[in-house]
């Protein structure tokens, strides 16, 4: 052990509090808690049983450290170091998903909605999560409904000539057209939209009874007829939302997996009495890790970035630090929250089940994830994105000459093409080609569907084309609120990707493996829009002469072939003849047609 580093343990008070330890350079290498950091320091001395701890220390140089007044006090802290610093040897979980929030943006002078999954300290309200995801959707319709609060981006000054649909569906105030609002109104539908996204209605409910009684008081009636509707419409919610929380437990039950230096958890959530969903994570690792450990460091992490957390959570293994971790996610949650391990019962059959899902999620994520783990990590460090990209959705274009616009989608998934995922589009309402609307159309139609049915959107949208098509791309995502999920663009002709927040293009190495990933991704969805392209034209160019008579369906196509041989057996046949097969009026019809020169 390093000498300074044995003098620093030496340092440590009999307080609670967070060590770092750190290698020669002053990067953190591990970020560790403890109820006394000085009997911690103990367990440092002797040889480490783990092979991470003991990797760990022999690249360790210096030991830092911050004391706190309790241990869930340096839990918190724990949490936010590894957050800031992300120490190499700190477990780091690879999550699958990410749960729908709604975003008030409160730091805007006339604050918007929006559905987003990630949380940031950026002044802004967040309510949920919403499970199904689809419910996060329904939640901004009614608020837009009830309170009349804006989803769009643009900035409002109150310049514009007219304001959009949504304020003539009665959607919005409309506070970008001067005088259609004021800024107190629109503040006091904010504060409602608050208290109802809360879910303190009891509160939304006295205020809006007294504000109908003022307005019936003062002889306007409509007024106080909208403010009763929109208290009913409130009423019958909160009756819902009853009815469902009595129903049963609200429990997280936990299953791990762990194999060599990779490990799965699995975690069922159950709302109601009823598993309402289920979350994969996994870890990395450059060494064995246990499902004890794995679980102490993984729990903060998790309910840190989250405000779902229940009353009881279920564990397959015992976690240090289990009363410091209670306490803080109690007073997270404003009531009492339980830890168990069940060994028998129901309880113990439920963790069990979760156990068993880690394990086939174990296999299905590790299963040949050498080489698309590798292009994954080099795509993260390449588009700086948070974790490397697990699923690729490429979106091309293919027109000819304007006509018959098609849009391609293809789905990349751990290092293969899925292709009973890939989807096409046809482009409508275009008079001539337009790469960039028809990119905009493509993208709006199919994430405003993934967000109504799945609520899962992918790990990265890949755009063939350059700046332009990623704008476009850009600006349908804008409208449907989704200003998380990253987007690039890669141009065929230099091979350049263009991300949206660098003003000039990256150029990657011909060999890089991320590169070579979004070159797949692409040529696949091209290959797709050609393909898909080639069939409508073909349906158009092959038509039967037949397909010109009308009334002459594909049934009555293959009497006549049956009976006279070809269209041209047909224009031979006399109307007797036909009128054998077709009947009076539909021979009168079809012979008049193929003898216009015969008939008047």
């Amino acid at each position: 052990m390093h000498s300074r580093l044995a003098h620093r343990l030496d340092e440590l008070p009999d307080q609670p509090g967070i060590y770092i330890f750190k290698s020669e350079d002053g990067a953190a290498l591990y970020v560790g808690k403890a109820k006394s950091l000085r009997r911690r320091a103990v367990a440092y001395r002797k040889p480490a049983d783990d092979p991470r701890i003991a990797l760990m220390l022999q690249d360790a140089a210096d030991l830092e450290f911050v004391v706190t007044d309790s241990e869930a006090e340096a839990l918190l802290l724990e949490n936010n170091w590894i957050k800031r610093r992300q120490p190499r040897f700190n477990i780091r979980l690879r999550d699958d998903k990410t749960y729908p929030y709604l975003k008030l943006t409160l730091a805007d002078g006339h604050p918007r909605l929006a559905f987003t999954r990630r949380i940031r300290r950026d002044g802004a309200e967040y309510y949920g999560p919403y499970l199904p995801a689809g419910l996060a959707r329904k939640a901004i319709k009614l608020t837009q409904k009830l309170f009349g609060i804006r989803v769009c981006r643009i900035e409002i000054d109150g310049s514009l000539p007219r304001p959009c649909l949504y304020h003539d569906m009665k959607r919005c105030l409309g506070p970008c057209v001067d005088g259609l609002t004021t800024d107190e109104a629109y503040a006091e539908a904010v504060e409602k939209a608050r208290l109802f996204l809360a879910g303190r209605n009891d509160e939304l409910l006295r205020d809006l009874r007294g504000s109908m009684r003022t307005h019936a008081a003062g002889l306007e009636f409509e007024a106080a007829a909208r403010l009763r509707d929109t208290m009913q419409e409130i009423e019958q919610v909160s009756q819902r939302r009853k009815l469902f929380s009595d129903r049963g437990e609200d429990v997280d039950i936990f299953g791990v997996h762990t194999s060599g230096d990779n490990a799965a958890v699995v975690v069922l959530v159950m709302r109601g009495g009823q598993v309402l969903d289920r979350r994969e994570l996994f870890w990395e690792g450059v060494s064995r890790i246990t499902a004890e450990r794995l679980l102490s460091e993984l729990l903060p992490q998790l309910y840190d970035r989250t405000t779902l957390i229940p009353k009881e959570i279920h564990l397959p293994a015992p976690i240090e630090g289990e009363e410091a971790l209670t306490s803080w996610l109690s007073e997270r949650r404003e009531s009492k929250v339980y830890l168990r391990m069940p060994s028998r019962g129901p309880k113990a059959h439920r963790v069990a089940l979760a156990n068993r899902n880690a394990a086939m999620a174990f296999r299905r994520r590790f299963r040949g994830a050498g080489a698309a783990g590798e292009a994954g990590e080099a795509l993260r460090r390449a588009l700086d994105l948070e974790d490397p990209p697990r699923r690729i959705e490429g979106i091309d274009i293919s027109t000819f000459g304007g006509s018959e616009t098609v849009a391609s989608l293809v789905v990349w998934n751990d290092g293969r093409m899925v292709k009973n995922q890939y989807r096409s589009f046809n482009i409508r309402g275009l008079e001539q080609a337009d790469d960039f609307a028809s990119i905009r159309q493509a993208v709006e139609r199919r994430y405003r569907r993934t967000l109504e049915e799945v609520g899962e959107m992918p790990d990265l949208i890949l755009i063939d084309g350059g700046r332009g098509q990623l704008n476009a791309a850009l600006e349908a995502l804008s409208e449907l609120g989704v200003d998380e999920t990253p987007v690039v663009g890669l141009a065929k002709r230099e091979e350049e990707v263009y991300v949206p927040a660098r003003p000039a293009p990256l150029k990657l190495q011909r060999n890089h493996a991320g590169l070579r990933v979004l070159q797949q991704v692409r040529d696949e969805a091209h290959r797709f829009a050609v393909s898909r392209h080639r069939r409508r034209r073909s349906r158009r160019t092959l038509r039967s002469r037949f397909d010109d008579l009308r009334g002459i369906g594909p049934k009555r196509r293959k009497l006549l072939v049956r009976r006279f041989g070809s269209y041209a057996g047909v224009t031979r046949a006399s109307e007797e003849q036909l009128r054998e097969v077709l009947g009076a009026k539909l021979a009168r019809s079809v012979y008049a047609s193929v003898h216009p020169d015969r008939t008047s």
